[in-house]
């Protein structure tokens, strides 16, 4: 058996399984963290820039984006899926190096809007979104992730297999969904090393992606089904040969959707470890940055690789900038939006930090890379005093989660700007509720 034919087999019999309640609830806190990364996305220029190219998408169709416009199924995919990864506050799952929220939720929303779909049918897909592209992408392994972005290439596969859900496709035509979404998956690291305006279309376009695959196999298309494991498939194009033989061994015992990161800061999650490693040295300590005479950063390999900008001149670049990052957090208390705003962005004080800020690769922090995202870091004050601290994980990962309280702060924080409090509350609650609506979000 094939790994895509593994996958729908898996698949048609969770059709038929009531969705643990762990599940679900795991799933709706998911759904909260992507509507808390979406509001924030919708004024970013590349979505601007979307939404002008897509003008002849919008205002018919069956789906309907946030902002209450209609969108046919395919461009609100692509819209929000791009949208959701754009302000860079979306989930994770470390071990498969990837966001799968942006792309696998926004192609089941707008499918489910499309066909009518219950909350617990969506729901359903989600998880299947998830469990299915995160296998994938932890086979693809850490060689992928050195040119690929993964939100790009495995949210293809979250995607697909959400729509496929939900068009209630048999076993056979689901393994053919995914076998078409490989042959349409991209998205090069390269593309947000220097100008990362583009980086969110990974998400998006992976999002479009997904639900066209689907779409071709509901209407019989097929594909190669050894296209992942294949002497030219996805794993020895884009990876080194890696084992697929296991792919399938933990599903609907392991759910990786239980596991997942959420983000408490804004930007570059590779950055994020040593923003909490330095935020614990200044609340242990009670030095302000003024103080501090030199701070060395010990990180992964990664870290070094998409936030390596040192002079950040814009927003973009400065969400992948550790230095900015790092210098904002001490200077400020925390990264948020107002982070990005020009005055800040500017500010004297984290620019003169910056400037104290040096990075290395530390060969430890790097070896636990991904299954655990840290930063050594060392902080240097001016009366002599050397503080050092081995930030192991961040704040939001599996061992340091968010709270149901901190997810709910998160998206209030976000939204209200957008949506003003009391909507951003009642979606709130009818997210609660999607485990036994018959109602979307």
């Amino acid at each position: 058996m094939h790994a895509v034919e593994t996958f729908a087999r898996f698949a048609t019999g969770f059709a038929r399984t009531p969705l643990p309640a762990e599940v679900a609830h795991h799933a709706q806190r998911a759904v909260i963290d992507w509507y808390a990364s979406i509001y924030p996305g919708l004024d970013t220029p590349a979505v601007q820039v979307l939404m002008k190219t897509l003008a002849d998408d919008l205002d018919r169709g069956a789906a309907q984006l946030v902002q209450g416009r209609s969108a046919t199924t395919r461009a609100a995919a692509l819209i929000q899926g791009t949208a959701a990864h754009a302000a860079e506050v979306d989930d994770s799952f470390r071990d498969a190096m990837y966001h799968p929220g942006a792309a696998t939720i926004a192609a089941a929303l707008a499918v489910a809007q499309s066909k009518g779909a219950s909350g617990p049918d969506f729901l359903r897909a989600v998880v299947l979104g998830y469990e299915v592209s995160t296998r994938i992408g932890v086979v693809m392994g850490r060689p992928h992730y050195r040119y690929w972005h993964n939100t790009g290439t495995m949210g293809s596969f979250g995607a697909a297999a959400a729509a496929a859900s939900l068009l209630q496709l048999d076993e056979a035509a689901f393994a053919h969904a995914l076998a078409i979404a490989a042959t349409m998956t991209a998205g090069l690291q390269q593309a947000f090393r220097g100008e990362a305006m583009a980086k969110p279309l990974h998400a998006g376009r992976a999002a479009e992606a997904g639900v066209l695959a689907a779409q071709l196999a509901a209407g019989g298309m097929r594909s190669s089904l050894d296209v992942l494991e294949g002497e030219s498939g996805l794993g020895q194009a884009m990876s080194e040969g890696p084992d697929w033989s296991a792919v399938g061994a933990t599903l609907g015992q392991d759910f990786h959707i239980t596991r997942l990161t959420f983000k408490n800061h804004i930007g570059c999650g590779h950055t994020f470890a040593a923003i909490d490693g330095a935020l614990e040295l200044q609340r242990q300590h009670g030095f302000r940055h003024a103080d501090i005479e030199r701070v060395a950063l010990g990180v992964y390999q990664p870290t070094l690789d998409i936030a390596p900008h040192v002079d950040p001149q814009n927003a973009d670049q400065a969400r992948f900038s550790l230095h900015y990052m790092v210098a904002s957090a001490l200077v400020h208390g925390s990264v948020r939006l107002s982070a990005f705003e020009p005055e800040r962005l500017n500010d004297p004080a984290t620019r003169a930090l910056m400037q104290r800020i040096h990075k290395a690769l530390d060969l430890a922090v790097d070896a636990a890379f991904p299954g655990r995202r840290g930063a050594h870091v060392t902080i240097t004050l001016r009366d002599g005093r050397q503080l050092t601290l081995l930030q192991p994980d961040r704040k939001g990962d599996p061992e340091l989660p968010l709270s149901d309280a901190d997810l709910e702060g998160k998206l209030m924080e976000l939204a209200t700007p957008v949506i003003g409090e009391a909507q951003a509350r009642a979606l709130l609650a009818r997210i609660w509720q999607l485990h036994q609506s018959a109602q979307l979000p």
